[in-house]
């Protein structure tokens, strides 16, 4: 992964003061040419994830939280299944938001994500997220009908106030020792009609498709523009958003491991050393099973 060490800080946001997704090409495949590259880096990058999680799962103080967050057949899914091959399910757990249900609808808007955030020692992913919040509601905001929100509550400024929200609470996930990778998987408009045509035509895979994710293209720019008041007022310095070109799934998968991979080098990861008592009982147990092998050997008398 060293040769695109860089991947990370290519698409990083910080600062989305200046965002703008008219700057952001899809089909980008920054220093990576071809798909039987990033398919061999790629294969490096998931040893190293692998090697990275057995000891952040064993030293238990840091936790990953990573969200994707994009418009459908982007290639989510496809992320989370390639890059996360291998690693240990004890320590990774995955969750989908959709339509939230009546329960959800009772509490706060990231109750239902907040309940399912990773303890420590794990990375937890999430497919979808509070961010729907600024996005399919904004899209939609009749939603907000259903959210029984008091009525002075639902104000032109709500969206900030969500912005304002979601900032304070990554700064406190982060403040507890939980690491914050969010993915917008940035798919163009053709892109996904080429996919929804793949996906009418495949039997394996016609169960995704739905005739609302064609409906959706109809607000299409409206999405785009939610994306991009999202990216530019909830990208921080603690929290930043990866804008992932997702026209190419190699490489996308590839931007993804290469950033997950990179995050946790930077958290000094180790196996725990065992103290001195602890050392004395593993060379006690050392020595009696040693012994075992070494007593007489007995052979059995045919009956």
């Amino acid at each position: 992964m060293s040769t695109v060490g860089t991947l990370a800080e290519r698409h990083r946001v910080k600062n989305g003061a200046r965002f703008s997704l008219r700057d952001r090409d899809a089909g980008d495949t920054g220093p990576v040419a071809t798909k039987e590259r990033a398919q061999r880096l790629l294969l490096r990058g998931i040893d190293r994830l692998r090697d990275a999680q057995e000891k952040l799962y064993a030293q238990d103080r840091w936790s990953v939280l990573v969200i994707f967050q994009a418009m459908d057949a982007a290639g989510k899914d496809g992320a989370i299944e390639h890059v996360m091959t291998g690693i240990n399910p004890q320590g990774c757990q995955v969750f989908s938001f959709k339509a939230p249900s009546d329960e959800e609808l009772d509490h706060d808007f990231m109750w239902r994500t907040s309940k399912n955030l990773p303890e420590r020692g794990r990375i937890g992913i999430f497919n979808r997220s509070y961010y729907e919040e600024v996005l399919v509601v904004r899209v939609h905001p009749e939603i907000l009908g259903s959210q029984r929100l008091p009525a002075s509550l639902v104000t032109r400024n709500m969206w900030k106030h969500r912005y304002e929200d979601i900032v304070a609470f990554e700064r406190y996930l982060t403040r507890n020792g939980v690491v914050v990778l969010k993915f917008f998987l940035h798919v163009s408009k053709a892109e996904q009609r080429r996919r929804f045509l793949a996906r009418i035509a495949d039997p394996a895979k016609q169960w995704k498709f739905s005739a609302a994710d064609v409906r959706e293209r109809a607000h299409w720019n409206e999405y785009m523009r939610a994306y991009e008041d999202m990216v530019r007022n909830t990208a921080t310095s603690h929290a930043p958003w990866y804008v992932v070109p997702a026209d190419n799934k190699w490489y996308t998968r590839l931007v993804v491991a290469s950033t997950i991979v990179n995050a946790l080098d930077t958290l000094g990861l180790e196996f725990p050393r065992v103290s001195k008592s602890k050392m004395n009982d593993l060379m006690e147990a050392k020595r009696l099973l040693e012994s075992e092998g070494k007593g007489p050997k007995t052979r059995g008398k045919a009956s």
